[in-house]
């Protein structure tokens, strides 16, 4: 009877590691995604500032 108390503490054990080792995947998948968030943020920030500044070549002149 002990055997098969162990093997359910045993078992319980796994269980609580898997959920441990679960929930610290799941932080570490939203640090990431928060990351690759800020990264896209900060090219989209830069593409913006980039743009040429004036009007030349804004203007384009057709006769037909």
């Amino acid at each position: 009877m002990s055997q098969s108390v162990g093997a359910a503490a045993s078992a319980q054990a796994f269980e609580v590691l898997g959920a441990v080792m679960a929930k610290k995947q799941m932080n570490q998948e939203a640090q990431m995604t928060t990351m690759l968030l800020d990264s896209a943020m900060k090219t989209g920030e830069q593409v913006q500032t980039s743009q040429a500044v004036g009007n030349l070549g804004q203007n384009i002149n057709i006769s037909v």
